[in-house]
């Protein structure tokens, strides 16, 4: 006779156990049989979830993508991608709908923290040497740099796309200040600004087209190559930092675990960066995924979002007279991104009698044509030993590092040079000095 099995509902605590585990079984279980701590690995390192590490830079960077999805898609039921109501729409936001103008300064404000963020994120695996492989088995970190690397052009253009999109007077003529950058481009310069533009002129065929680019295939790109990106990091056996730690386990020689179990029916043919990051004494260097990096994730994700928060009651964001082609501001600046290319235009054009050195060409393509370039060849630039993976400014990257320094440090000056000190006809004015009256062109 079959046995009955009473019915019990579930309680709070079979609900919740995979998030507050009580024992490190619990917690290797959690991770397999939640759908979404599946994400994580079982066991993390404590200099992975170091803050002084790492910094959460990515973690940062994707809370602060999930903002921009989360808000941008309110927005699309708000905006209307069309000359005529593009900026209607968009005074609606700020002075009609209800909240309508915080989530939109919390939109843009999110797309520049997240341009600034991914830039340092990229300046941090470039200063702990995490572009290159390691210790571990089954490695491949160069690929996953050269992703990233994309990513950031993709975060880059993801923002550029964006701005356009209030047809005010600034977007408008950032993006043609942009676009006439793209232009200089040897060969494929007029079709790629006839691609973006869908004409030869700033009009309804540009502004449908950013919109799609800017909702669409943007966000699912750059969606697409962070899944891959994550993926890259847990084939890689996690951060950068956890081959040094094994480099130096094996140094100290630690003596064996006397709990742990080291071999279970043999040994399986071929190595993974899981297999060999396990070491003898891990149980000291590494901590359960569930609940500790879940809550310090939790607590990142509330800094960014209070810090955005607060940025888009205070500093808000700017609306100007709709777009007027007739009109040209006097100095038309591209967004603050891009104003080093701007600056490096203005630099570079040289004029030597009858003969201009084309700045456009040289400053908006070459020179960072050849830093991006530059960036994909680090890794094999690179000639120091595998002890300096995973670890700050360490010695045998010195001069690396110093020239990696140098050009962010130049980038940086020409931003500020571009915001700060430039006016009209982009002449040289310092923060005291008045500018010329009546800057604008017909």
């Amino acid at each position: 006779m079959a046995e009955k099995r009473s019915f019990r509902l579930p309680t709070w605590r079979d609900l919740t156990w995979s998030w507050t585990p009580r024992s490190h079984r619990e917690a290797g279980e959690a991770v397999v049989r939640n759908f979404l701590l599946h994400w994580f690995p079982h066991k993390v390192s404590k200099r992975s979830a170091s803050t002084r590490y790492s910094f959460w830079l990515g973690t940062l960077s994707a809370v602060l993508f999930l903002i921009l999805i989360a808000t941008g898609t309110v927005l699309m039921f708000l905006y209307v991608p069309s000359v005529e109501r593009a900026y209607p729409s968009i005074k609606d936001l700020e002075y009609v709908v209800s909240f309508g103008r915080f989530l939109r300064a919390s939109h843009r404000i999110a797309a520049h923290l997240m341009v600034a963020v991914v830039f340092l994120h990229m300046v941090r695996v470039f200063l702990t040497g995490a572009y290159r492989n390691g210790v571990l088995a089954g490695q491949n970190r160069t690929l996953n740099w050269w992703i990233g690397l994309v990513m950031l052009v993709l975060t880059l253009l993801l923002s550029f796309t964006g701005y356009l999109l209030p047809w005010d007077q600034l977007a408008y003529w950032a993006v043609t200040v942009g676009t006439n950058i793209a232009k200089a481009m040897p060969i494929v310069g007029e079709s790629v600004r006839f691609f973006l533009l869908g004409g030869h002129e700033i009009n309804q065929n540009t502004l449908i087209r950013f919109y799609v680019l800017h909702c669409a295939f943007l966000p699912m790109g750059l969606g697409a190559l962070f899944l891959w990106h994550m993926w890259r990091i847990h084939k890689d056996g996690g951060l950068a930092c956890r081959d040094h730690a094994a480099l130096e386990q094996k140094a100290a020689a630690a003596p064996p675990v006397r709990s742990k179990t080291y071999s279970l029916l043999g040994i399986t043919a071929g190595r993974t960066a899981a297999v060999e990051a396990a070491l003898v004494d891990d149980e000291a260097a590494l901590m359960p995924s569930v609940p500790v990096l879940v809550r310090r994730i939790l607590l990142v994700s509330l800094v960014i979002l209070a810090v955005t928060a607060a940025l888009a009651l205070w500093v808000g964001a700017p609306l100007e007279e709709a777009a007027n082609p007739l009109l040209t501001p006097n100095p038309a600046k591209a967004p603050w991104y891009f104003l080093w290319l701007q600056e490096l235009v203005t630099i570079t054009t040289v004029h030597l009698g009858d003969f201009t050195i084309n700045g456009a060409f040289v400053g908006g393509i070459l020179v960072p044509g050849l830093l991006f370039v530059a960036a994909l060849l680090v890794p094999y630039l690179d000639r120091s030993s595998r002890r300096a993976v995973g670890v700050w400014f360490h010695r045998e990257r010195r001069w690396l590092d110093v020239a990696f320094l140098v050009a962010c440090v130049v980038l940086i000056a020409l931003i500020v040079v571009g915001t700060f000190l430039r006016g009209p006809y982009w002449g040289f004015y310092w923060p005291w000095e008045a500018w010329p009256s009546h800057p604008e062109t017909f």
